[in-house]
Formats: structure tokens, C-alpha cells, sequence
């Protein structure tokens, strides 16, 4: 039957290779699935290739996903001398990523559901064909893998084994994300002291320290300690016997304000060293509701566009995806049809733009000095959509990607390599907002990127912890 290795027995020392049953949603998830099993068999139904032609058509990600399943797909077995039967060796297709075989349903199989179970639902369908790969292998253990909970519910009442796709998941526990800032332990300084050496320049106090925490701090990461002689640093230098840390521009002063902005506690002030420093081309914010993510970003952007000329423009992005029900077609151009989705950008400007606390007369030139800033700030900056983002190129721009935890890892990928020369990318969100369906916080493009580019010498990342907004917001964040 499929699923026989050539009917070569198997060893006693060998576990039997698992045989793991596809459903649709891992293809249209992930389209290199098929190479993601290592040593072991994977079957697809002929439901699931039904399913993958159902969803082909439009230019969605998912029906792009489908399309790139198919080819593949087709790939592995014109492109095999096995006979499907006896499943096709994925060591070459795969370029030995994996090992195992893939087996295509080759016969109808019938009757193996209860009868309160309608078999013409595609899920049923697939857990029929699972159930009854059960009853040909009883000593290999044959698991269902699906995206869909209910499925999954369905499978085990049916006492088969199912399994989330765990490939795309970068962590299985999100309190294990990086957080970019790390406390230093009381006697850090005792510890460390052997060989310790200490320099100034350009009115910043250097350290190179060399003990137990070294190994483990990584680039960017920043370090703080409080105490009668607190400290606040970035690790300029990290991962080997010695680190360099680096003291930080003080944001909470005055004097060192962003466009009026200081920062109000020490993770805002994380986060504007990150924003202001010319050498970091990429910065994540993490951080709940009201920690001021979207209004530090903006700061830091009108400062480098407007004052020191860094940028030329910022440009903002976010996914479309409604908390509620879609309110229809909207009328205008993209910048237009992106407004509604651009309340928090409004917002935030208004607070950029509001009036000197010495009265108005001091800061603007009234309401009509006011109103002139207000156009010359939104003449800087751009809303574009996601969907026309494929092959754009983006040179001295301050992009930002607001609401990042909706992006799957490939969509991240085809936004963040848009960067040309003298781009910095700014990526905003809040994993426990996900609203994109079968995106998880574990599998989201924005824990994705915290986790691919920690430790790089251009990037940055910060958890922000402390919500600013008002005292009904912290208390509602907490309480509901």
C-alpha cells in the first residue's frame, strides 16, 4: 500500500518514521512544508489537492501560497522516476533538508467515519483518509497536521493523533522573546572588575568588561542598573570573552528633546537612542496598547526629515485588517482610501503639533503658524498600502510598519527588503493583538524579526513596557 518503504522491514533499533497526514491550510500556510519533516513520510489526500485548486485563483497570499503548493508539488513528482505508490524519495527535490518520502492518494477510500459525520465536508474527508492510513500501518504512528483547531478537536474525539504546523513558530513560548534590555546584577561591577577598562569620547563614557555575563550580551542589547550610581548602556561590542558598553543620550532631559518628546521612562528612552542613532537601519517596538510606540517612532521621524535632513520622507504602512466588520469600498486615492486606517497617525500628530505650554503665541504663531506645520508635516509624510509594496524601492526614507504583528514572516521579508541606501525600517506592534486568521504569536512575521535580527550590529529592538496614555488606560489594560 502508499505507504510501504519499498516493504523493507524496520530495523528494531529504528523507531518506524512517523507518517504525517497534510491538510490544506499547512500548504496554503507554509508552501515548503512539504521540506519541513526531516527524516519522516508525509501523505497528501486528493482533498487537499482539491482544496489547494479551490483556493488557486486571485492575487490574495493565500491563493499565491496555493499556486506555489501546486508547482512544488508538481515538481517533486514529474519530476521522479518512483512510482507514486511506493512515495517519492524528498532527499533530492528537498536538497536534503529532508528525507523522508512523500505518497499521493492513489485510491478512493470509503467508510471509515462514523455516520454522523457528513462526508462531504472537506475536513472529514481528510480525517478519513488519516483514519484509515491508521488501520493499513497499526505500528507506524500516523499523525494529522492542521492549522484548524476544530479540526484538530474532530481528529482526537476520533482518538487519531493531530498536531499544530510547528515549523513556522519561532518560539513555542513568547515570554522566551528577546526583550533588547537586560538588569545587571547588583555586583556586576565586583564580578566584572578584572581587566576592566574605561574611556570617554565624544561625551560618552565607554567600558570594556570581560567576566561571566560577557559571552552572553549581545549586540545592541541594553543594559541598566539602578542604585546610588545607576547606569544605563548599549552593548557596543558582545558575544565573546570581552563587551563594550556604551552609556546613552539622556531623552528624558529636555534638552535632548525629539521634536518636543522626551522620554518618559527608561524603555522610551531605549527606544529613542534606537530611533535617533544614524547607524541602526532596523528597530522593533514591541509594547501593550498607550506605551507610546507610534508616537516615539513619529517624533524621531519629523526630527531626522524636517530638522537634521536625514530622511527625505517617512513613509507609513500598515496590514488592513478590521477589528470589526468591513465598512465597504471607500472612495479617493490610495492615500485617501488608507485614512481610515491612519486614525492613530492623526492622533499623534496632533500631539507632535499641539501648542507651547507658554501659551500659543510663543510656539506657532497661532492658529495659522499652527495650521502651516500641520500641512508642511503632512507634505513629509506618505500612507501607502501593502498591496502595491512588491518591487519598490525605497532610498533615504524613514519607513514605518505599523500594526507588525499582522504580517506574516513572509510578508516582513517582502516589506523589509523594499530598503534601499539610507533607509531605516521602523517595525511597531503588539503580539497580543493578532487579527489575521491562523497567525499566532509564536508564528507572527513581527516575533519572527525580534528573533532573526537580535545580535545584529544594525539593528535594535525594545519591549516597552510601561503604557503612558492615561491612568483609565493602564488601569483598563489591566483589569479587562
Amino acid at each position: 500500500m502508499h505507504a510501504k518503504r519499498n516493504d523493507k522491514p524496520v530495523s528494531k533499533t529504528r523507531k518506524p518514521v512517523k507518517l504525517f497526514v497534510l491538510d490544506t491550510n499547512v500548504l496554503m500556510h507554509d508552501p515548503l512544508s512539504v521540506f519541513r519533516f526531516e527524516e519522516h513520510d508525509l501523505f497528501v489526500p486528493m482533498m487537499t489537492l482539491e482544496e489547494l485548486d479551490a483556493n488557486k485563483k486571485g492575487m490574495s497570499e493565500v491563493a499565491r501560497n496555493a499556486r506555489q503548493a501546486s508547482r512544488l508539488l508538481d515538481e517533486i513528482v514529474s519530476g521522479s522516476e518512483e512510482s507514486i505508490q511506493h512515495g517519492i524519495e524528498l532527499t533530492g527535490p528537498s536538497r536534503e533538508l529532508a528525507s523522508g518520502r512523500l505518497f499521493l492518494q492513489t485510491e478512493a477510500i470509503n467508510g471509515v467515519l462514523p455516520a454522523s459525520l457528513p462526508t462531504s465536508r472537506a475536513d472529514n474527508q481528510i480525517i478519513a483518509v488519516a483514519l484509515h492510513l491508521r488501520q493499513e500501518h497499526p505500528k507506524r504512528p500516523v499523525i494529522l497536521v492542521t492549522k484548524d483547531i476544530n479540526m484538530r478537536i474532530k481528529a482526537r474525539a476520533l482518538g487519531l493523533e493531530a498536531q499544530d504546523y510547528f515549523n513556522d513558530k519561532v518560539l513555542e513560548d513568547t515570554d522566551l522573546l528577546y526583550t533588547g534590555s537586560l538588569e545587571l546584577p547588583p555586583n556586576f561591577w565586583e564580578t566584572h572588575a578584572k581587566g576592566l577598562e574605561s574611556w570617554k569620547k565624544d561625551g560618552r563614557t565607554y567600558y570594556r568588561v570581560s567576566g561571566p555575563l560577557a559571552p552572553d550580551l549581545l549586540v545592541n542589547e541594553f543594559v541598566w542598573q539602578d542604585g546610588p550610581q545607576p547606569l544605563q548602556a548599549w552593548v557596543r561590542a558582545g558575544g565573546g570573552k570581552t563587551a563594550e558598553l556604551e552609556t546613552l543620550i539622556d531623552y528624558s532631559h529636555a534638552k535632548n528633546a525629539v521634536w518636543g518628546i522626551t522620554a518618559r521612562n527608561r524603555e522610551q528612552n531605549f527606544a529613542l537612542n534606537l530611533l535617533m542613532n544614524p547607524e541602526i537601519d532596523f528597530v522593533t517596538l514591541l509594547g501593550q496598547a498607550g506605551t507610546g510606540k507610534t508616537l516615539l517612532t513619529l517624533a524621531a521621524g519629523l526630527a531626522q526629515t524636517l530638522e537634521s535632513k536625514r530622511y527625505s520622507e517617512i513613509i507609513i504602512t500598515r496590514v488592513t485588517v478590521p477589528v470589526g466588520e468591513d465598512i465597504g469600498f471607500l472612495p479617493g486615492t490610495e492615500e485617501e482610501k488608507m485614512t481610515p486606517w491612519m486614525g492613530a497617525l492623526e492622533d499623534n500628530l496632533d500631539v507632535l503639533n499641539k501648542p507651547s505650554e507658554e501659551g500659543d503665541q510663543a510656539g506657532y504663531g497661532g492658529d495659522w503658524g499652527r495650521a502651516a506645520t500641520m500641512d508642511l508635516i503632512r507634505s513629509r509624510i506618505k500612507v501607502k498600502s501593502l498591496n502595491f509594496m512588491r518591487g519598490r524601492t525605497f532610498i533615504n526614507k524613514f519607513l514605518i510598519i505599523d500594526e507588525a504583528q499582522n504580517l506574516t514572516p513572509k510578508q516582513m521579508k517582502t516589506l523589509i527588503t523594499r530598503a534601499g541606501p539610507g533607509t531605516k525600517v521602523v517595525c511597531l506592534g503588539n503580539i497580543a493583538q493578532i487579527d489575521t486568521p491562523y497567525l499566532t504569536e509564536g508564528s507572527s512575521g513581527l516575533t519572527y524579526v525580534v528573533d532573526r535580527f537580535k545580535g545584529w550590529g544594525h539593528s535594535g529592538h525594545i519591549t516597552l513596557q510601561r503604557g503612558e496614555r492615561s491612568r483609565l488606560a493602564d488601569h483598563a489594560a489591566e483589569v479587562l
